[in-house]
């Protein structure tokens, strides 16, 4: 990272600003482990694009693909004619011409002549099925998380991509977030702020509205599919079909839905997969779903800084404690990530090393420190420790202009679809491809059971391995 033209006091960390700007193209990649070559440079500019699904979330990536340029969506598939037609009608708005739509993947694939990529965002039970298709059909893959609702579904994808030699990206965006980047990089790794890393925690609260089923009781009929296509494709009815992440043969539940994301943090920040876990876990209030509504997990991890343990909690029924966030604590400092920047910060303890040289360069920016709290006559000297300082994480999604003027930050998920897309021409090489993206998922799939055996479980070489 040394650059002959920093000066001394800036070598070895790479300033803030200088850092972002880099991050936001896709040539940049940090840490990121890879096992698959970039594709072949010298094709084609253009990428023709497969939208596999067009759910909620599919909506969520192509809102950020159109940013991207050089794209053309060729073709939707879906079993919904619902989503077929928002499919497409988003597609015709965007780029002038519709796509090809498909119900059936299969026939998709066997007629659709120059696809490069296929994006796949369906449920995660068909993420493997499909995922694996696309890779042998010749395409390059970029697929939501979780990786599979089994981890053999996901052992198949790994296989897959390594076999056809094609591009598979799985969809932790964090792994391209800038904030994140930096944290892991120029802070942990590189200035070694934190000290020795000796405890994570993480949750992600979720509040009992937003944790309702999806369709009520009386779904329009324009939105319904029929019962027997739900059936071909692995739905009892239209309550399964839209509200798949309550069931367990169609997904994890909330532990790889949401907590995917923060436990893939510990493990990628910590270089390491944990060694044994233990999950406590109810249904506290939907009591008739086949998922529990709050778990909460042990994990003990041996790393470089030597032994590490955390907790990590998924809840359901409130949103208390302020959503979703990651903690990495640590001797001298304790980092808090987020992809929300309120939510994020940095704190050093008292008797750290001091960071004035570090905000005086613009690389931290300390924030006021809170009131003295007023004391209280007859109070009993305590041993607490002092207030550490509070200090704003940098790395935050730089801005950009929409095409009706305003300035927003960079969507959520472009950064990771930007390192996709510049893997598939050749100018980088991916920030979470489907063997490491595997490493860090494989314990996730054994907390339900812990959770169910009430015991923990050691995590031999032979769990988790592909």
């Amino acid at each position: 990272m040394n650059d002959p033209n920093t000066s001394s006091q800036e070598s070895g960390f790479l300033s803030r600003r200088r850092f972002i700007s880099q991050s936001a193209g896709a040539g940049l990649v940090l840490a990121a482990p890879n096992i698959l070559k970039a594709a072949e440079k010298g094709g084609s500019d253009k990428i023709h694009v497969a939208l596999v699904g067009f759910g909620k979330q599919q909506e969520v990536l192509f809102a950020a693909m159109k940013n991207i340029p050089g794209l053309h969506f060729q073709a939707v598939c879906d079993i919904s004619d619902w989503n077929r037609k928002k499919g497409m009608n988003q597609v015709r708005a965007h780029q002038g011409s519709a796509p090809e739509a498909y119900v059936d993947i299969d026939e998709m694939l066997s007629a659709e002549k120059g696809l490069d990529v296929a994006v796949v965002a369906t449920p995660d039970f068909w993420h493997s099925p499909h995922t694996v298709k696309c890779l042998e059909a010749g395409l390059n893959v970029y697929c939501e998380k979780m990786m599979s609702n089994t981890i053999d579904g996901a052992r198949a994808m790994v296989k897959a991509a390594e076999a056809s030699g094609k591009l598979c990206q799985i969809g932790h965006q964090r792994r391209s977030n800038p904030r994140y980047r930096y944290t892991f990089e120029q802070l942990i790794n590189g200035q070694k702020i934190a000290g020795q890393l000796t405890n994570v925690q993480a949750q992600w609260n979720r509040s009992l509205g937003a944790s309702q089923d999806i369709g009520g009781k009386k779904i329009p009929k324009g939105v319904q599919v029929d019962e027997a296509i739900l059936n071909q494709y692995g739905f009892k009815d239209m309550h399964q079909f839209m509200n798949w992440r309550l069931y367990r043969d169609l997904s994890g539940g909330p532990i790889s839905d949401l907590g995917a994301h923060q436990i893939d943090i510990f493990n990628w920040f910590l270089e390491a997969q944990p060694k044994r876990l233990y999950a406590t876990a109810g249904k506290a209030y939907f009591k008739q779903r086949e998922h529990f509504d709050n778990v909460l997990c042990l994990f003990d991890w041996e790393t470089k800084y030597g032994e590490v343990r955390g907790f990590y909690q998924v809840l359901t029924t409130t949103s208390s404690g302020g959503g979703f966030w990651e903690n990495f604590m640590g001797t001298e400092a304790t980092i808090k990530t987020a992809e929300i920047a309120a939510t994020s910060a940095i704190y050093r303890e008292s008797g750290a090393p001091s960071w004035d040289d570090l905000v005086g360069q613009g690389y931290l920016k300390k924030k006021p420190a809170p009131p003295k709290p007023a004391a209280t006559a007859g109070a009993v000297a305590s041993y607490e420790s002092a207030a550490p300082e509070e200090y704003d994480l940098p790395g935050g999604l730089p801005l950009v202009t929409t095409k009706d003027g305003k300035v927003i930050p960079k969507p959520a998920h472009q950064p990771h679809l930007e390192n996709f897309f510049a893997s598939v021409r050749g100018q980088a090489t991916l920030n979470c491809d489907a063997r490491h993206a595997f490493e860090s998922e494989a314990p996730i799939f054994y907390i339900n059971e812990s959770a169910d055996k009430q015991a923990p479980i050691e995590l031999t070489e032979e769990l988790l391995s592909v």
